[in-house]
C-alpha cells in the first residue's frame, strides 16, 4: 500500500474510495490511472498531511503546473485561431481566458470545493480555492495521462463551452489597469487612497478613495484593497468612458 492509500484511508474526506473515482471519471469524462494526483489536487494544505519523505501534501504545486499546462493549451489554440493577431493581442486574450475570475468560474460550474480534503470549513475558504483546485485537476491530469489527455480535458471544459474571441476581445479583466494606462498616456497625476472603514459586523473592510487631476472620482468599500481598488477603478471608468474609450 502507497503512501497515498494510507494517508486517505486512516483520514476521512468527504468522497472515498470508489465514490471518489466517480466523482473524478464525472468530472473528467475518462477513468483515470491513478488516483494518487487527483487526491493530492483535492488535498488544501490545512490537512497538514506528509508523503514519506516529510515532503507536504497539497494541491499547490500541482496548482502551479496546471497554470503552466493551461497557458500553453490556450496559447497555441490563439495562435492557430487568430492569425493576424500580434504577440501583444494574443498575451491580452490568454490573459483574459486564464484570468482567476474565469478559473474561479470554472472551478465553481464543476463544484469542486465538495471534493476538497481539508481541516477548514469550506465557507471559511477564500473565493480563489475554485480556481487553485481548477489548475491543480489540470496538473493532476497531466501527470496522469499526459499532454494529449490534458489538451482534450481543457478543450472541453475552457475552451468549446467559454472561449468566444468576439466576446472576448471586449472583455475587461481590470479595470484599474485600463485607469492607470490612460492616466498615464494623459500624463494626468492619479493617486489610490486606501484605508480602514470598518463596520459594526465585526468584518474587516478597506475603503478606497481614487483621485486623478487630485481630484477624488471614485469611491468604494470592499473587504480587501484589492477588491475596493477595483471596484473604485470600475467606477471611474464608466465616468471617464467616452474619453477613455477614445485613447485605449
Amino acid at each position: 500500500m502507497n503512501v497515498f492509500k494510507k494517508i486517505f484511508t486512516k483520514n476521512s474526506r468527504p468522497l472515498e474510495g470508489g465514490i471518489f473515482f466517480e466523482a473524478i471519471h464525472k468530472i473528467l469524462g475518462f477513468k483515470p490511472n491513478s488516483l494518487e494526483y487527483y487526491q493530492k489536487a483535492f488535498t488544501h494544505r490545512s490537512s497538514n498531511k506528509l508523503d514519506t519523505k516529510g515532503n507536504p501534501i497539497n494541491y499547490e504545486r500541482l496548482e502551479f503546473l496546471g497554470d503552466a499546462m493551461l497557458s500553453a493549451v490556450i496559447a497555441s489554440h490563439l495562435f492557430n485561431e487568430v492569425p493576424s493577431g500580434d504577440e501583444g493581442y494574443l498575451t491580452k486574450m490568454r490573459s483574459k481566458i486564464v484570468s482567476r475570475e474565469h478559473l474561479n468560474e470554472l472551478g465553481r460550474d464543476l463544484n469542486l470545493i465538495q471534493l476538497v480534503d481539508s481541516k477548514v470549513p469550506s465557507q471559511h475558504f477564500g473565493e480563489n480555492i475554485h480556481g487553485n483546485i481548477f489548475e491543480a485537476l489540470v496538473g493532476a491530469i497531466f501527470l496522469d495521462k499526459g499532454y494529449t489527455y490534458c489538451e482534450k480535458f481543457i478543450y472541453k471544459r475552457v475552451i468549446v463551452p467559454y472561449v468566444d474571441i468576439a466576446k472576448l476581445e471586449g472583455k475587461v479583466i481590470s479595470y484599474k489597469s485600463l485607469v492607470i494606462e490612460w492616466c498615464q498616456k494623459e500624463k494626468k497625476p492619479f493617486h489610490y487612497d486606501v484605508f480602514d472603514d470598518n463596520g459594526n459586523d465585526g468584518q474587516r473592510y478597506f475603503g478606497v478613495k481614487l483621485s486623478i487631476d487630485n481630484k477624488i472620482i471614485a469611491k468604494a468599500r470592499a473587504t480587501s484593497k484589492k477588491k475596493a481598488e477595483e471596484i473604485a477603478s470600475k467606477r471611474a471608468f464608466f465616468a471617464f468612458q467616452e474619453k477613455m474609450d477614445k485613447k485605449l
